[in-house]
């Protein structure tokens, strides 16, 4: 997609974010919002968000990502000001902003059903923030044409709503959130409505977007692909707690707790007891199973030997031999239940004793797959095996 320019902001770090959501006390002129201490409860009793600690990095594109309840919307809601916090402050560049009302935080908005005027034009959808704003006549036209050039709606201007596709009404909302250079664009699932193809698509738009304009968007989203896909930093909400803040990447490869490894990506889980372990958290281990077989890994947690603990695995990172390899190490034999054709890779669901269904990925390229019914030999690199306290 092709962009007029725009001076691009830094994007340099701000701080080191500890692996498992804990900030770094140094704070850097680089970082745009704070939230500190922040808690939301609407009855009185129930934390929705306990406690949150977050920076948000000038020019980044930041995902909160989580299932529903989990705190996610509440949290950009407070950060828009449409709800305020039952404690804590949100500091913009240094300042507090947790009582300035909506209009003055001069924030951009996309939501999921765009919010969009029915009986006004594009034109006029778009240059509605700038009317509220007062700005002349003469500037709003030169404006809105730029915005509208952003978003490859250009001669589609004085159409309604009604006469346009969903992907289409997802750019005029866009439009409308960057026409007057906010510093901070806030998107709450604004890809939810679209179809799977479009919803891809505007994904990679959205990306481009960003890095041209070089805004701070902070980005609501349930869809960890998604999340994963436009990213620069991901944080994982569950029951009102950031579990993780990471680049995706790290956070892909690298989760910190049994949760965020069960819902980023998929997964194979191995449930069992710690043997020995050596260092502590981050240290290596090993994992006996039910069935008495022993796999090495990380312990990821610092688990005590005798603890009952959970083991992750991606499925990409397990290997699955027709015959039992040499190389005894985590090898684990299985029978084959499925093989489910994917386009770009075969993916496998295989019985193990004691266990859940395991499941891995082939490329395409591994050469003649199993059968259902077939026995295979599973074998798992102890760097990828993340044993879980």
């Amino acid at each position: 997609m092709s962009l007029p320019m725009m001076t691009k902001r830094s994007s340099s770090p701000l701080r080191v974010v500890a692996e498992g959501g804990t900030p770094a006390p140094a704070v850097s002129r680089d970082t745009l919002v704070q939230f500190r201490g922040v808690q939301k409860t609407y009855d009185g009793q129930s934390l929705v968000v306990r406690s949150l600690d977050l920076d948000i990095r000038r020019g980044e594109f930041l995902s909160l990502l989580g299932p529903s309840g989990s705190g996610k919307t509440t949290c950009l809601m407070m950060l828009a000001g449409f709800e305020s916090p039952t404690a804590g402050d949100i500091l913009l560049d240094g300042q507090p902003i947790t009582r300035t009302p909506p209009h003055k935080r001069h924030f951009g908005m996309v939501f999921q059903n765009y919010a969009l005027f029915p009986h006004m034009t594009v034109a006029e959808n778009v240059a509605y923030p700038l009317t509220v704003r007062k700005v002349p006549k003469a500037e709003i036209a030169t404006r809105v044409a730029k915005a509208l050039a952003m978003v490859q709606l250009t001669g589609r201007d004085q159409r309604h709503p009604a006469q346009l596709s969903g992907g289409q009404q997802q750019r005029v909302a866009l439009a409308r959130a960057l026409v007057f250079e906010p510093q901070l664009v806030l998107m709450d699932e604004p890809l939810g409505a679209l179809d799977k193809q479009l919803r891809e698509h505007m994904q990679i738009e959205l990306k481009e977007l960003h890095r041209q304009l070089g805004v701070t968007f902070v980005y609501v989203t349930h869809d960890q692909g998604e999340a994963l896909t436009m990213s620069d930093r991901v944080a994982v909400f569950n029951d009102g707690e950031i579990q993780q803040i990471d680049v995706v990447d790290r956070l892909y490869e690298t989760p910190s707790n049994r949760f965020v490894a069960g819902f980023v990506g998929d997964s194979t889980q191995l449930t069992g007891t710690l043997g020995a372990a050596e260092g502590g958290a981050g240290g290596p281990c090993e994992l006996v199973l039910p069935t008495g077989e022993r796999l090495s890994g990380l312990n990821v947690n610092g688990a005590l030997p005798g603890a009952s603990v959970l083991a992750s695995v991606r499925p990409e990172r397990i290997a699955a031999h027709l015959v039992a390899p040499p190389d005894s190490t985590n090898l684990l034999k299985a029978a084959v239940n499925d093989v489910i054709y994917f386009g770009d890779h075969l993916r496998l669901r295989c019985a193990l004793a004691g266990q859940a269904q395991a499941t891995v990925k082939l490329p395409l390229s591994a050469g003649e797959p199993p059968v259902p019914g077939q026995t295979v030999w599973l074998q798992i690199a102890p760097p990828f095996l993340r044993i879980y306290a």
